[in-house]
């Protein structure tokens, strides 16, 4: 499991988790979103532009 804050956010993924490769975005222990990191979409939720751009950075971080 990687858990990383950012932003106000956490952001969990689960090695060995379902496909799509996603990741679980949380703020005050509610789910606010999963995002889909091999389509850049959304799966559930709906995303802002704050969330989408520390999803990019993370990514070119190599954190997710």
């Amino acid at each position: 499991m990687t858990r990383i804050r950012r932003g106000g956010y956490v952001f969990f993924t689960w090695i060995g988790d379902h496909p799509p490769r996603h990741v679980h975005v949380y703020r005050n222990g509610l789910l606010v979103m999963k995002w889909d990191l091999e389509e850049q979409r959304v799966i559930l939720g709906a995303p802002n532009p704050r969330i989408v751009r520390i999803l990019g950075a993370l990514e070119q971080e190599g954190r997710l």
